[in-house]
């Protein structure tokens, strides 16, 4: 039961985050209160160590830090700074984090460089009433980063520490 809810619980919230924004431009609060609270019950019922269950939250504290900041001059979108800081609870404080944060961002580059091309040309104006298209056609609208974010979130998942516990827990039945 608990490695069902380590490989439906973050995907879900990447999933849901993703297709939301693509949506309606915005990202709901309790997708990442969801990622925060499911990780502090889940993490010590797989017997990860205090010290570590604690490093996951440093991630999420120094993630939402910056991304506070980040969003706090404009550069970034509310839900964003959130959903980052409530992955980052999942990924911990090292290398996946790390490869999280470089692949949202490189993926959120080429999202930018797509819409900003899918604006300029003559397809937007016949595609653009597409409830999946609209905001990717609105000159007005910024960039769903949250699909790229999602998306980043469901390629490192794997790699995670919670994965790694569920896939060896389901190994030993």
């Amino acid at each position: 039961m608990l490695a069902a809810a380590i490989f439906v619980v973050f995907p879900f919230c990447m999933l849901f985050a993703a297709i939301s924004d693509m949506l309606s431009m915005t990202i709901a609060n309790r997708v990442s209160l969801l990622l925060v609270a499911s990780f502090a019950l889940i993490a010590p019922l797989t017997g990860m160590d205090w010290a570590t269950y604690g490093m996951h939250f440093g991630a999420g504290g120094l993630v939402l830090a910056v991304t506070f900041a980040i969003f706090a001059i404009g550069g970034m979108g509310g839900g964003d700074a959130k959903l980052l800081t409530g992955t980052a609870v999942w990924m911990g404080l090292g290398w996946n984090l790390l490869e999280y944060l470089v692949l949202g961002s490189v993926l959120g580059g080429m999202l930018t460089l797509l819409v900003l091309r899918y604006r300029g040309s003559p397809i937007a104006i016949f595609t653009g009433g597409n409830m999946f298209l609209r905001h990717f056609a609105d000159e007005k609208a910024g960039i769903p980063y949250g699909l790229a974010l999602g998306v980043a979130g469901l390629i490192v998942f794997p790699q995670t520490a919670l994965v790694q516990w569920a896939l060896e827990a389901l190994a030993q039945h």
